[in-house]
């Protein structure tokens, strides 16, 4: 029997995942030379897809248990066994190794990595943890799924559009009472409550899609608007570079509010479809497989970039080696350490994620 095709997949987000953790690895690979926060962008950029995906997800499931009249309870053990699948083997595995190679400062922080809080710890002690400071996005989205589908089974949906937008405008709130209070810019920056504007956007589109609202539709699509969210995100940007600190109650406070923005209507188009060279690039088989293993991508492009950069006595050098300097300019760096993550991400895709992940079919709604 052939199985029935997926029609509720958007091939394009797909490319989009592609373009979001690019921009990540360039900034962290170039050590933030290009002057441009477009690590901030990519990660953001992720957020408001998980809100879109998740929201939607759940959405289909609720619509699925009252046609069936069952309990929310059977999609709500369904959603956390899905995301298990998906999301821990490789997290768990890296943490395993890394630990096993006594990596800084896995072994020290152990519990943190465990429970995925390390952007609890982060927030807390305002200080990054080196080479895995970048896992601290995965225990947002994370902390995101502990709580979030409860809202969805267990909320009248006509409510939904208000919690969403109170997403929005409290995480902006909680930002600026963080500044205004003198914490360091990183509490506000990794904490999950500060990051709810990027998942209620994402959400807001996901609900607006799901009902096939065609004056949303029309918004989102329309690429006036689009053009309009990319000159405010750069408007922003360049307006808080005018300050003497850095980190200032623009790039504080509202960089990400904007950064959710321009994602919103990037999401928005990739999910009813760019047309033109962008349907292209985003449906071009590279995009659509860079950005399905996007997430081993991600895992693993810091840890890579140590065996390149560290000093012969750090303990992954020690063991696998340090990677040749095959040149100083900064563009051949990073295509060279994009093909080795790459090629390590696709390993991990088809020996670990690819068939674990066919388990979730064995948990369908």
């Amino acid at each position: 029997m052939s199985k029935t095709p997926n029609t509720s997949y958007l091939k394009q987000l797909d490319g989009l995942r592609f373009i979001a953790v690019t921009l990540v690895l360039i900034d962290h690979w170039s050590g933030d030379a290009l002057g441009f926060p477009i690590s901030y962008l990519g990660v953001c950029m992720f957020f408001v897809l998980s809100g879109f995906l998740i929201t939607r997800i759940l959405l289909q499931a609720k619509q699925k248990d009252e046609t069936l009249q069952r309990s929310n309870s059977f999609s709500l053990k369904q959603f956390f066994i899905r995301r298990t699948i998906r999301i821990f083997p490789i997290y768990y595995l890296t943490i395993f190794v890394l630990f096993l190679l006594n990596e800084p400062p896995i072994r020290e922080k152990i519990w943190w990595y465990l429970s995925y809080s390390t952007n609890i710890y982060i927030a807390i002690k305002q200080t990054w943890m080196g080479s895995s400071d970048h896992l601290w996005s995965l225990a947002v989205e994370e902390q995101f799924y502990l709580f979030f589908p409860f809202i969805i089974f267990f909320t009248s949906t006509r409510y939904l559009t208000k919690i969403l937008y109170g997403f929005i405008a409290f995480s902006v709130l909680l930002r600026l009472f963080f500044f205004l209070n003198g914490t360091a810019w990183m509490t506000p920056y990794v904490l999950m409550p500060s990051c709810l504007d990027a998942f209620g956007m994402g959400g807001l589109l996901a609900y607006f899609f799901f009902n096939k609202n065609e004056q949303v539709k029309s918004f989102i699509t329309n690429k006036v608007w689009l053009g309009i969210s990319l000159i405010l995100y750069i408007g922003i940007v360049i307006w808080g570079k005018q300050f003497p600190e850095g980190h200032n109650i623009i790039t504080v406070v509202f960089l990400r509010l904007f950064e959710s923005f321009f994602s919103l209507f990037m999401v928005g188009n990739a999910a009813y479809g760019f047309d033109g060279v962008t349907k292209r690039f985003l449906e071009n088989n590279l995009s659509v497989y860079l950005g399905r293993i996007s997430y081993g991508i991600y895992i693993y492009h810091k840890f890579i970039f140590n065996a390149y950069h560290s000093s012969p006595s750090h303990p992954v050098v020690k063991l696998l080696g340090k990677l040749p300097v095959i040149a100083e300019n900064i563009s051949f760096k990073i295509i060279f350490l994009y093909l080795i993550t790459v090629a390590v991400a696709t390993i991990s895709w088809f020996l670990i994620e690819k068939p674990i992940n066919q388990w979730k079919e064995k948990f369908g709604y």
